[in-house]
């Protein structure tokens, strides 16, 4: 009954897409439910279409397991196995027979197809299957295939199919001429699927909670359960947690890309009876894949995404949050054979603020690649091709760069004849140039086994920090079949050999692996990574296990690694640590080497830099090859001109006022000469800030002539600096007009406060006094020979405010007596005079 229901829910798509394909380069999306049938059954629909002619489909699957399985299921309905109606093609498996009409893919061998025969001869209609996924390469294939059908192919009909996308996009972009793309929405979910919020608490592992998760679902719940996590460590771990489950009656299954076909296929197979069984799966299970007998989705809501870090030239897969799209996929999985659960372990409220649909890899991945099968193209201008979404254009253009520098891409972005043969090889560029361009077969041997361990899954498993970074280690695994290590995964120390052999197969390449591996030398690895990798040159610093990179990141390994005392490393494969990132794999090589490579001797030069961190003035001398800098070390500079330069520069950048030591005493000499500057003018100089700072090269410059760095600038006496260069006839005159202190009747010495003064507005300097250190003064203070009044605060015996005054004989004829009757009451022991003006002030204590 589920199968009937699982096809019917699709078969009313059949006709319409039938309809809408009849027209020569005719374009269909069709939109429907997970486990609705569309991937299997829609193109079996069309074999019998006039139009094939004996052509063939293509449709492109995003996975290999996702690609064998389709074909599998299709073959079982015909009654067939694989390879006659129906075959596959991934990049390590082919099963086609010469009558082969549907043809399923990865998307990568569509490209290669267009790229080396773009009027893909045999073919009459391409259809691309779970589009919503957003991958690089489907983006890629779709954009090929839309300009061959617009300049050589017009017959080509092409189809997108998904649960989750919004059709509008597609359908313009896949609309040929003026023909409209038909959009086709097949009936909805085949069965109910009900949502359980299990969010996680705070501080709870993820790991233990999906394994608390699940027993609850197998306790409340019948059939088969399968549960979504990011990765294969985590499937790992949740796998040792319920290592009880075998002996209840329930398989435990683990379901990624790593593991091998037969593991795979196990995983979907449905449970023998009286069985149960738990998949724990990565999102290569969310789309195309049915795994049978599921009524239960466990959904941790993560996956691992690739994010490009522009600044460290590399790609990394991040855990992400899944989007409300990828979700309902999730959830999908436990509705297609009978009503079902999802168990969500996050909660309502925040899947309310989980983005639409997933970020497109276009927009967040190393674009080298991409860039590379544009110029192999003919079209290294992204904007004459038709993409959902435009490659960020800082990106794509880091990546040309990156392909103009390994000699793939000539000035103008076209690709060069290296840049043809590399693109051939089904590898990144990088590693690719160092497999195209290792020479020997013996290096070349090495080279491909350098190649398999960085495209693939580490061989290595453990804690991060405390695998070792060395790629000799590894290198050494694969050669020898019988050495092992405690850190070492058998499983894919295995994948990374068959990888090794299978791109020497690609590659013409018949050499002896384990002994070419046997006698690899370590700089000899670190040269063949150098080809590929010549901006990653890491060099030692005095640290062991630290290392400067040339974009001035530092980078380290563990101190006891092989590579901690290497003069210089290649290194390969950082964790993208903006501030230290962590050598993940790399290896040594040599001074002599590092030289050639760049074509270019070490040129040392030096530069200081005022480095904030430390706040000081820091040189830094440089050991460079041609732009790139292998070695940076740092020291205190020796006085001189550009010190002298460097460090105005500092006071001028922060002010004065904030770049030196200011002393009370300094401070009263810069604001008296300053206001008597603005009263008087010439000779007195002006000292304001704005001036000061205008004038550092003549005031301050002359008195760094023996500094070294921000301690000399602290140890420095402005006061004396200023004082220096001012006419001494004019020093005697200073204390004169504007006095530092004002001396009370009683002989007291109180300070006047020039930093308020204003001559324009008749303002003079302020003096803070209790109002019994006034008594006796008849006459208000002033200075600049009696132009400006000081500005007398007058204060109470516990120095709060009494009076602001500028007139201390009206202050005390007027108010006085008011405040005198106030005070007199709250500070009785202190005296009061009604005639303050004639009383004698108290005694100096």
């Amino acid at each position: 009954m589920g199968e009937e229901l699982r096809q019917a829910s699709v078969e009313e798509a059949i006709a319409p897409l039938r309809a809408a394909l009849q027209p020569s380069g005719a374009s269909a999306i069709v939109v429907a439910p997970p486990g609705s049938g569309k991937t299997t059954r829609l193109p079996l629909a069309l074999l019998n279409e006039p139009w094939l002619e004996g052509r063939r489909i293509v449709l492109l699957e995003p996975r290999r397991l996702a690609t064998r399985a389709a074909a599998r299921r299709m073959a079982d309905l015909l009654g067939e196995s694989v390879g006659h109606t129906v075959g596959f093609t991934t990049r390590d498996e082919r099963c086609i027979g010469p009558g082969c009409r549907i043809e399923v893919v990865t998307e990568g061998v569509l490209t290669r197809r267009l790229q080396n025969d773009p009027e893909l001869p045999g073919t009459a209609l391409v259809i691309f299957d779970e589009i919503h996924e957003r991958n690089l390469q489907t983006d890629l294939g779709l954009a090929l295939a839309l300009d061959t059908r617009q300049t050589i192919r017009p017959d080509l009909r092409l189809c997108a199919m998904s649960a989750t996308i919004v059709a509008e996009g597609y359908a313009q972009l896949l609309g040929a001429d003026e023909r409209p793309t038909a959009v086709i929405t097949a009936g909805g979910a085949p069965f109910p699927v009900e949502t359980r919020w299990f969010p996680r608490r705070v501080g709870e592992r993820l790991e233990a909670r999906v394994t608390d998760t699940v027993r609850v679902a197998l306790r409340r719940e019948s059939g088969d359960a399968l549960v979504f996590l990011p990765g294969a460590r985590e499937i790992n771990r949740v796998a040792e947690m319920l290592a009880d489950l075998p002996a209840l009656g329930i398989d435990v299954l683990r379901l990624y890309g790593a593991l091998g076909a037969d593991e795979q296929d196990r995983a979907l197979q449905p449970s023998p009876p009286g069985r149960r069984r738990v998949v724990l799966a990565t999102d290569i299970a969310e789309s195309s894949l049915t795994v049978d007998g599921v009524r239960v989705v466990v959904d941790s809501g993560l996956a691992r995404a690739p994010r490009f870090d522009p600044r460290t030239g590399m790609t990394r897969l991040e855990t992400v949050s899944i989007s409300r799209a990828s979700a309902d996929q999730r959830a999908g999985r436990a509705g297609r054979q009978g009503p079902g659960e999802v168990y969500r372990l996050w909660s309502k409220g925040e899947h309310a603020t989980r983005r639409t649909a997933i970020e497109p890899e276009i927009r967040q991945v190393d674009l080298a690649g991409f860039a590379l099968e544009l110029a192999a193209w003919g079209t290294p201008d992204p904007a004459r091709l038709r993409f959902l979404d435009s490659p960020p254009a800082a990106t794509y253009a880091d990546a040309q760069i990156v392909l103009a520098g390994l000699g793939l891409l000539d000035a103008d972005g076209r690709i060069t004849p290296d840049g043809r043969a590399v693109n051939d090889l089904p590898l990144h560029p990088r590693l690719a140039v160092m497999v195209q361009r290792a020479g020997s077969p013996r290096r070349t041997a090495l080279a491909c086994a350098v190649a398999a361990l960085l495209e693939e899954r580490d061989v290595m498993r453990g804690r991060p920090d405390e695998l070792p970074a060395d790629l000799g280690t590894r290198l050494a695994l694969v050669g020898d079949r019988d050495r092992r290590h405690p850190s070492a995964d058998g499983r894919a120390v295995a994948t990374a050999r068959s990888r090794t052999e299978e791109l020497m197969r690609r590659v013409g390449c018949h050499h002896d692996l384990a002994s070419a591996l046997i006698t690899a030398q370590p700089e000899e690895v670190g040269e063949l990574l150098a080809v590929g990798y010549p901006d990653r040159v890491a060099t030692r610093r005095n640290q062991q296990g630290r290392f400067q990179l040339p974009s001035g990141t530092a980078a380290w390994v563990n101190p006891h690694d092989a590579l901690a005392d290497a003069p210089f490393v290649i290194a390969a494969d950082l964790d993208g640590d903006r501030r230290e990132a962590r050598i993940r794999l790399g290896a040594p090589i040599g001074s002599a080497a590092v030289s050639r490579i760049a074509g270019a001797p070490l040129i040392e030069a030096t530069r200081l830099e005022w480095d904030d961190r430390r706040d000081e003035l820091v040189e830094y001398v440089e050991r460079r090859l041609g732009a790139a800098v292998v070695e940076r070390t740092s020291r205190k500079p020796e006085p001189g001109p550009f010190v002298v330069d460097a460090l105005v520069e500092r006071v001028r950048r922060m002010g004065p006022d904030r770049a030196l030591t200011w002393s009370t005493r300094a401070e009263s000499l810069r604001a008296r000469s300053t206001m008597l500057g603005a009263l008087i003018g010439p000779p007195w100089p002006d000292w304001s800030w704005p001036a000061l700072t205008d004038g550092l090269d003549e005031w301050l410059a002359p008195f760094l002539l023996f500094a070294r760095g921000r301690g000399d600038l602290d140890a420095l006496d402005p006061g004396e600096v200023l004082r220096a260069g001012l006419d001494p006839r004019l020093l005697g005159e200073l204390d004169a007009l504007a006095p530092a202190e004002y001396v009370t009747p009683a002989g007291r010495r109180l300070p006047l406060d020039y930093s308020e003064a204003d001559p324009t507005a008749g303002r003079g300097p302020t003096l803070a006094a209790r109002v019994q250190d006034l008594f006796g003064v008849t006459t208000h203070p002033t200075v600049a020979g009696g132009r400006l009044a000081v500005v007398a605060q007058l204060l109470s015996p516990a120095g709060r405010p009494l009076q602001i005054t500028a007139d201390l004989p009206g202050f005390w004829a007027g108010s006085w007596s008011a405040v005198r009757k106030e005070m007199a009451g709250r500070y009785p022991k202190h005296a009061w005079p009604a005639d303050p003006a004639r009383a004698k002030p108290p005694e100096r204590r």
